[in-house]
């Protein structure tokens, strides 16, 4: 078959394939926005997910990049898509730059020809092979129109690109700007339980029959990042969000919460052949506010006859770093991250207030281009000031010396792609925390996941993430009390998400958000489903 598609793989594939490959490291400068769409397109042409990479390219140009190595690029990945009349729309249009022009004829050729046209073929062939600017081209050339005259199988061999090097021109400064904004429906707003329980924490043991209430809210989320590219791998960067949930009703509106979040750091990336660098480093300051509410009966808690509304508000603060290595098939990661939690001065009971620490690297392999399997571990502490320990029958006293858990988790994640639109993947993982007093709060966690996304056309995403945690308390008493016997903890969680994207700018994202508790302590154990549509604008 002279038309035969041509392998990416061989010694000998496509001078097309080529320029791609020769961008990449110039592709990998842009982080975000057009230029971060335009890199995803390269890195899914070169796993030989063509209408993946269209669908990349496509964005970038939505985005604004309008350049001859774009519109190259999208031709080529058109091309080994078998669209012909498209790839030779875009191919001429990368014809018109004065460095592509050449390799642009000669692709223009093979395309012509794997579409049958045989005289557009010789046509664009004749051209690369009466240049003098590239003599390689100029040889492959006359050989192809030798192939098509002889109505032979034509294999474009590899040529490289040495004569100059294309980059895309990397701006001086990006500004990123994205809100979104809805409206939801949360059938227990306050997670209370489904069915009366006794209160084995209070000394007369009532029972309690909570109360649950439904209502509606307004998700918010705004973000801004503005990046200084002032070195050729790296940008440094200053970050803002705002995100949270504001509900409708006086008492409805005590399960309002919300975070600010800012950050500033530096991003560094550097792809060279089959190697790439990744370092992210930031400094992190974040404030949450919330109300300290009771679940049963969604009014703020008190003690001793005072509201402590605020016991849950925070200020988080610590520097975080990350870093990925690629090589080939292998890419190894490591992460460290370390904060200090200041919550709200209540004086009446014992604070929050601890330091967080954590750990961790992660190995992963990608078997194919379609599958990947991905090893984690992490060594995590908090340790809090003003919080005293449990002891053994389950009595939190102030002699006894401040809480810290030690925390030591593995895991496992395997994703496969079924097709270039849709890909899943199963993860589990395993920890074991660590009461450091006399072990009365350890645990042993199994959790096991599963993730789905299903890309619909260019405009429509759905992504389903579900997940098992089972708990095992070996010391800890439900109610912190003997009496009620030992403490287990089940948890399900599901969250459904669809974008469907209207324009450039604006997306409808619809999401549905599932939690289930179960556990011989009731006071904890509850459902609740969470329903929103939200439009999002970004710039």
């Amino acid at each position: 078959m002279r038309r035969e598609t041509i392998e990416c793989g061989r010694n000998r594939s496509a001078l097309a394939l080529l320029l791609v490959l020769a961008c990449l490291p110039q592709a990998a400068d842009a982080q975000s926005g057009a230029y971060g769409s335009f890199e995803d397109g390269n890195r899914l042409f070169r796993d030989d997910l063509y209408w993946a990479a269209l669908l990349r390219y496509r964005q970038a140009s939505e985005a604004g990049l309008d350049t001859p190595l774009l519109h190259f690029n999208t031709g080529v990945a058109h091309y080994r898509a078998q669209q012909h009349i498209r790839a030779r729309e875009s191919l001429l249009r990368a014809a018109e730059s004065s460095d592509l022009r050449v390799i642009a004829h000669y692709n223009l050729g093979l395309n012509a020809w794997a579409a049958g046209n045989d005289d557009e073929a010789l046509d664009w062939f004749r051209r690369a092979s009466d240049q003098q600017e590239n003599e390689k081209i100029r040889e492959y050339a006359i050989v192809a129109m030798a192939r098509v005259e002889a109505t032979q199988r034509l294999e474009d061999p590899v040529v490289e690109f040495r004569e100059k090097r294309l980059e895309i021109e990397k701006p001086i400064a990006n500004f990123e700007l994205s809100a979104r904004v809805g409206a939801g429906s949360d059938d227990n707003i306050f997670r209370a339980p489904a069915e009366p329980y006794i209160d084995f924490a209070d000394p007369a043991q009532p029972v309690v029959t909570p109360e649950i209430y439904s209502g509606t809210f307004i998700p918010f989320d705004f973000r801004a990042k503005y990046k200084i590219n002032s070195l050729k791998w790296e940008n440094f960067f200053g970050s803002y969000r705002a995100s949270g949930r504001i509900y409708d009703g006086d008492l409805e509106s005590n399960a309002d919460e919300q975070t600010h979040e800012l950050r500033f750091g530096s991003e560094f990336d550097r792809r060279d052949g089959g190697r790439r660098s990744r370092v992210y480093s930031a400094f992190t300051i974040a404030q949450h506010d919330e109300q300290y509410v009771d679940p049963d009966t969604g009014n703020v808690r008190t003690s001793n006859g005072e509201e402590i509304a605020d016991r849950m508000d925070y200020v988080r603060y610590g520097p975080q770093l990350k870093t990925v290595q690629a090589f080939g098939k292998w890419s190894f990661g490591l992460r460290f991250k370390g904060e200090l939690w200041d919550y709200d001065d209540t004086e009446l009971v014992p604070e929050y207030d601890h330091e967080y620490f954590l750990l961790g690297g992660n190995v992963q392999y990608r078997f194919l281009s379609n599958s990947l399997a991905r090893f984690t571990v992490e060594k995590s502490s908090r340790r809090y000031s003003n919080r005293p320990s449990f002891d053994l029958n389950g009595n939190q006293l102030i002699t006894n010396p401040a809480l810290r858990y030690d925390y030591l988790e593995f895991g496992v994640l395997a994703r496969q792609r079924i097709t270039d639109n849709t890909w899943f993947g199963f993860g589990y993982e395993h920890m074991d925390r660590e009461d450091r007093y006399v072990g009365y709060n350890d645990f042993t966690r199994h959790s096991y996941s599963f993730e789905f996304h299903w890309t619909v056309g260019e405009r429509f995403d759905l992504e389903l993430d579900t997940s098992y945690r089972d708990y095992d308390y070996p010391n800890a008493f439900a109610f912190h009390e003997p009496l009620a016997g030992p403490k287990t903890l089940e948890t399900i969680d599901a969250e459904l998400l669809g974008t469907f994207r209207l324009s450039r700018r604006f997306s409808l994202l619809a999401e549905i958000d599932y939690r289930e508790t179960a556990s011989t302590d009731t006071r904890i154990e509850y459902d609740r489903t969470r329903y929103s549509l939200s439009v999002v604008w970004e710039l």
